[in-house]
């Protein structure tokens, strides 16, 4: 009988946030696959459960997901855990589980905590969707490329940082980004949980009177359609139309002005009047 894998999202913080599903689910598997074994021993013990470990973290996810496979096509239950939250976001688990699909093992995932979720829902932003970047690059160049493409969004963007490199990510977004409205929130389902909301050179300046400490998500609130708006018109107030055609070069004519129009929040019929008095003259 082929075995198969079970991915278990663990608490956040508080221990109380595990499902019933979850539980049984670690007591009943042949070995849990931990990212950090120490870690999750604490879980474990809390419980009363005492199914052996295997270690898989980002150092040894390519050689140990082998290994877990042959074991799963054996016959073997694994159950994959991560040291807080659903593994596979921002943490080791995604290499298995395509692994497991290629070589045809079964894969269940069983819900529960998530940090850019909870966080999320603390934020008090109204949002149709949302952005979820995980952690940042560390690479200055790569940092901004990444903080490049949210000029422009209208959707909140969510982060993850570790408190010893809060303040620079906090800068390099006040430098890349202007001063937008950030929600930070800290200590998720803990004892000391916090939600501050400010625009990022206050959240800096609070960092200079009291050092971070503990895990945080951040919610960059998006920018509004009218802000869109306005941005795109300052980027091409300077060119004539005919260079706002030519950027538009490749697409058929009726495309590119269709785009320009869009681009300048003006009717596709202004763009040709306008166009062709050019061209008259």
């Amino acid at each position: 009988m082929q075995g198969y894998l079970s991915i278990c999202a663990t608490p956040i913080g508080n221990l109380e946030d595990i499902t019933l599903r979850v539980l049984r689910t670690l007591k009943e598997a042949d070995y849990i696959a931990a990212e950090d074994t120490r870690q999750t021993i604490k879980l474990l013990n809390h419980f009363d459960i005492h199914t052996p470990m295997i270690s898989y973290h980002k150092f040894n996810e390519e050689e140990r997901s082998e290994q877990l496979i042959r074991m799963m096509q054996e016959g073997s239950h694994i159950a994959l855990v991560s040291d807080a939250g659903t593994p596979g976001i921002s943490d080791p688990g995604a290499v298995l589980v395509r692994k497991c699909y290629e070589a045809g093992v079964p894969v269940t995932s069983l819900p529960g905590a998530s940090a850019v979720i909870t966080a999320l829902t603390l934020s008090g932003l109204m949002y149709s969707g949302f952005i979820f970047e995980g952690f940042l690059p560390q690479d200055k160049k790569e940092l901004k490329e990444t903080l490049d493409r949210f000029q422009n969004e209208t959707r909140p963007v969510i982060f993850y940082e570790a408190p010893h490199r809060l303040k620079k990510t906090l800068a390099a977004l006040l430098e890349t980004l202007g001063d937008r409205r950030l929600i930070l929130v800290k200590e998720l389902t803990k004892k000391h949980e916090e939600r501050v909301s400010g625009l990022i050179s206050e959240h800096l300046r609070s960092l200079e009177e009291e050092p971070a400490r503990g895990e945080h998500v951040l919610i960059l609130e998006g920018i509004d359609q009218e802000q869109v708006k306005e941005l795109k018109k300052a980027r091409f107030e300077d060119l004539s139309l005919e260079e706002h055609m030519a950027l538009y070069k490749d697409l058929p004519e009726k495309e590119a002005m269709k785009q320009v129009a869009k681009d300048l929040g003006i009717s596709k019929r202004e763009v040709y009047a306008k166009l062709k008095m050019n061209v008259a003259e």
